[in-house]
């Protein structure tokens, strides 16, 4: 009898907070969450510089403004899906249909592949800029910072990445083992359409041959 499907018991029990944010998965998008923020509220608040008496500010990466522009789009999506995936998550217990955990899986598997390479081209892009500045008025710690947590994002996605790949097979593993068509079965004692009748119950005790018996004969002269 199935018990599981994709990582995570049948739907019905009940949800445990504390054994929900121990989970590894959950620790690493709560980081991955963090790490997000840092990235682009350090450009937004500290990203962007301008010289005395001037009034437009430029990025602090080269003056790069696709540079900043990146990481604030990035970071900010990444944080948007963490707050979506740690909500599916925690509901993903309840969820009864094994198709449907199908699809938030590979969802999870797709997503976090995709922003653990732009995360990768984040850092390197950053990385990149930040050699070529040389302006004095920048805020070398806070460039330096957002730097470092790209390849942090980088690394946390990558892992969430192989988390759902593993949530994936076991589910796949799960269903291919778990799961029995009654239909197909030649030892079924009966037809599936008769699934609710008693144990040991073959066919109907009345036959087609003895219909007729019993039934009303005209008196013999």
């Amino acid at each position: 009898m199935e018990t599981s499907a994709y990582g995570a018991s049948l739907a019905g029990g009940a949800f445990d907070i504390w054994s929900f944010v121990k989970r590894p998965q959950t620790i690493v998008r709560l980081l991955s969450w963090l790490f997000s923020i840092v990235v682009f509220a350090t450009i937004l608040s500290e990203g962007y510089m301008n010289d005395q008496h001037v009034e437009v500010t430029k990025c602090m990466f080269n003056e790069n403004e696709g540079a900043c522009s990146y990481g604030i789009g990035i970071g900010i999506l990444a944080f948007l899906a963490c707050v979506v995936f740690i909500v599916l998550d925690a509901y993903f217990p309840q969820i009864s249909n094994a198709n449907e955990r199908k699809y938030i899986v590979l969802a999870d598997l797709g997503f976090s592949g995709l922003w653990t390479f732009l995360w990768f081209v984040c850092f390197c892009f950053l990385a990149n800029q930040w050699s070529y500045t040389t302006q004095a008025a920048v805020i070398a710690d806070a460039a330096r910072a957002v730097v470092t947590f790209s390849f942090f994002s980088t690394v946390t996605w990558a892992t969430l990445s192989v988390f759902a790949f593993q949530r994936y097979r076991q589910g796949m593993d799960e269903i291919g083992i778990g799961y029995n068509d009654p239909a197909g079965d030649p030892t079924s004692p009966y037809p599936t359409a008769y699934a609710g009748a008693p144990q040991g119950y073959q066919q109907s005790p009345f036959s087609a041959s003895s219909a007729g018996q019993g039934g009303y004969k005209p008196p013999e002269y």
